[in-house]
């Protein structure tokens, strides 16, 4: 992987991390660092899913597969912020 798209994978992680937290009611106490690498997964496993269902590649923005990250973004931070509530 290239300095480039190390770069892009933190850029697109952590607005893909933020999209995700703004739809988690309620405040999240975890560092945006942690949303980055929330977001950075959410975004890697959303791509592989848009794969998987064949939605993936298509014309102008993938909606779907966005949709598909945020979700997933949404629903690790819950987990993470939710987990760091239990200790």
């Amino acid at each position: 992987m290239t300095p480039a798209g190390i770069i892009s994978a933190i850029i697109i992680g952590a607005i893909i991390g933020v999209l995700g937290r703004l739809l988690v009611r309620g405040k999240q106490n975890i560092s945006i660092l942690v949303t980055i690498i929330v977001g950075i997964v959410a975004a890697l496993l959303g791509t592989w899913l848009a794969g998987l269902v064949g939605v993936q590649t298509t014309d102008g923005i993938d909606w779907i597969e966005l949709l598909f990250q945020v979700v997933l973004a949404a629903i690790g931070v819950a987990i993470v912020a939710g987990s760091g509530r239990r200790r």
